[in-house]
């Protein structure tokens, strides 16, 4: 009785599972590809939107390589330049996410009794100029990101004092 029930489950179960065996799975029609793609037209245009200027390929050797010896350290004080904004934004470096040239950084300051953070990356075309105001005590700090910055307000000043951090 077992083995009858087994058999009629099994007999069941294919023709109703859509990704069985037996189902007939037809191929998707191919596109054969444009003129301009042979030609390898529809490339370059994307490659040069997308790839770093020689600008910020300098921007992303002198400061976000490891080998660099003007590297931004977290904890650093750093002045950031945007074309189309009026102003500039200065802040505590808490963060570099390094990432070839999706490299990023977060930098936080205090505006108006609120905390502000924002994150850049090297790559964009509104970064204009990025300027290291001073760097941390003693060459370094300990922890490779500073989030710990935004609950301690009284750690932040002092960072930004240059005093020393409890």
């Amino acid at each position: 009785m077992f083995a009858l029930f087994r058999g009629a489950c099994r007999s069941m179960s294919t023709a109703a599972y859509p990704f069985s065996k037996t189902a007939i799975v037809l191929p998707e029609p191919t596109v054969a590809p444009s003129d301009a793609l042979k030609l390898g037209k529809g490339l370059m245009p994307y490659l040069s939107t997308s790839l770093p200027t020689p600008e910020k390929q300098r921007m992303l050797r002198h400061f976000f390589s490891r080998q660099s010896r003007n590297q931004l350290y977290p904890g650093s004080i750093v002045n950031v330049t945007l074309e189309h904004a009026p102003n500039t934004f200065t802040g505590v470096l808490l963060a570099i996410r390094r990432r070839g040239p999706d490299t990023s950084f977060v930098l936080r300051n205090i505006v108006q009794r609120t905390g502000v953070e924002m994150q850049f990356f090297v790559n964009s075309p509104h970064l204009k100029e990025i300027k290291v105001l001073q760097r941390p005590p003693k060459g370094r700090l300990r922890r490779a990101k500073l989030y710990y910055l935004r609950d301690a307000p009284d750690k932040m000043s002092a960072l930004a004092g240059n005093t020393k951090m409890q």
